[in-house]
């Protein structure tokens, strides 16, 4: 272990500064939850691979993690006897998933072919988790390092693709769909 975070942005910072071989992020990070904290860390680091440890277990949740650009993903449940073969297969740059979570990937495919499997961008989804997490607008640019207007833009499109018209309508989705914990 060369580093450990208190959330999403020092994960980043230390991912940065210690470029690890493997990188273990849980999820529900605060600030910015793992799945941008992957994006942002596979983009600057294309070598490190990650390793998503959660206990939310979803078809979209799993679809997002990959598309972040994840290889690897472990449910708090199976860390015991997984953990381990998790981040050897990751350190030899191949992709890790449990084989119950392998049968569930192949028959969510095989069920819909071609059609993406969650409504939100990665962007959207960390821009909805900080709203949840009560930053205002101007504190969710600068954790994000975006503009404000963009802020406001993203904002705007998750209210309108899920028909909502307030922010506790948007407070009770991210709850609802674990981008927050109650």
């Amino acid at each position: 272990m060369v580093a450990e975070a208190v959330d999403g942005k020092d994960a980043i910072f230390k991912a940065l500064q210690t470029k690890p071989d493997v990188a273990i992020l849980d999820y529900s990070l605060p600030l910015i939850n793992g799945v941008e904290a992957t994006r942002q860390i596979r983009a600057r680091l294309p070598k490190t691979e990650v390793l998503i440890f959660t206990m939310h277990d979803s078809d979209s949740l799993i679809g997002e993690i990959l598309a972040a650009g994840a290889r690897g993903y472990l449910l708090k449940s199976d860390a015991n006897a997984a953990l381990l073969s998790a981040v050897e297969a990751l350190a030899a740059h191949k992709p890790y998933f449990t084989p119950n979570l392998s049968e569930a990937l192949l028959s969510s495919f095989l069920a819909n072919p071609g059609q993406p499997q969650f409504s939100l961008t990665p962007r959207e989804r960390g821009v909805v988790q900080l709203v949840a997490e009560g930053h205002s607008n101007k504190q969710v640019a600068n954790v994000l390092n975006i503009g404000i207007k963009t802020v406001e833009t993203h904002r705007a499109a998750v209210m309108r693709k899920l028909n909502m018209s307030s922010t506790a309508s948007l407070v009770r989705y991210a709850i609802r769909n674990r981008l927050v914990e109650a």
